[in-house]
């Protein structure tokens, strides 16, 4: 896979907290947290922060503008997070590493068939958006979109050990006679991304042409369908 999806076929990192945004509790004194509210405060304000930056970009979100949305000062969200590159570091460490460990699990299997990794990478990127509606837009917005922080900055962190790993997989599959040999290896991920975020990321649109959206489970069955069969009848 090439970094401009960022590689998630395979991974090791250990599993994080799952997330779910929401504002403070009415009645609370915004300001900063001791002891037992030491960690929520801070969940809050990592998903908010998700939130958004997938509605309007990282560059046009402040640290200011996470507090407004999340009702708190300022002060408590530096006490957390000094600088928005900080926070940035901190959401690939406890949101996105998580993601990809979970997304990594369709490859785990060296024995797998090509047709049922494939489909279970889909299956699950379109399993994480049900559960993190910011995901697509976020990723399209900055990952995939050239110049995005959040690219450089995953990249950064995660390498490119595994992206050569996914690639030389796809190529013992092809000397196996169990995929195409056509298919050039480094695109065969971007494509799998492709066939599944960016329908996600317009399902209101999808909906608002035709009157109904696909459904997440029929993304899924498409793109690995297109994939693996194109568009030739059985």
């Amino acid at each position: 896979m090439t970094n401009d999806v960022t590689d998630f076929s395979t991974s090791t990192a250990p599993a994080g907290p799952a997330d779910a945004p929401e504002r403070l509790k009415p009645g609370r004194r915004p300001g900063r947290p001791t002891g037992a509210q030491h960690g929520e405060p801070r969940t809050l304000l990592l998903d908010v922060a998700l939130v958004l930056f997938a509605r309007q970009g990282i560059m046009e979100t402040t640290l200011g503008a996470i507090a407004r949305e999340a009702g708190v000062t300022p002060a408590m969200v530096h006490y957390y997070f000094k600088t928005r590159d900080q926070l940035l570091d901190v959401l690939i460490d406890e949101r996105f590493v998580p993601l990809r460990v979970e997304l990594g699990r369709a490859f785990a299997d060296s024995k797998a068939e090509p047709a049922d990794a494939l489909r279970a990478f889909a299956e699950g990127l379109v399993g994480v958006a049900e559960r993190h509606p910011w995901f697509p837009t976020l990723w399209i917005r900055e990952v995939i979109s050239e110049g995005g922080l959040l690219r450089q900055r995953i990249a950064e962190r995660f390498g490119d050990a595994n992206q050569r790993a996914s690639i030389q997989r796809i190529e013992t599959w092809q000397s196996e006679g169990k995929l195409n040999p056509d298919l050039e290896p480094s695109l065969l991920f971007v494509s799998l991304f492709g066939l599944t975020i960016l329908p996600l990321a317009m399902t209101r649109k999808l909906a608002g042409k035709s009157g109904t959206a696909p459904t997440r489970e029929q993304i899924a069955r498409h793109a690995v369908a297109l994939l693996m069969h194109g568009i030739e009848p059985p």
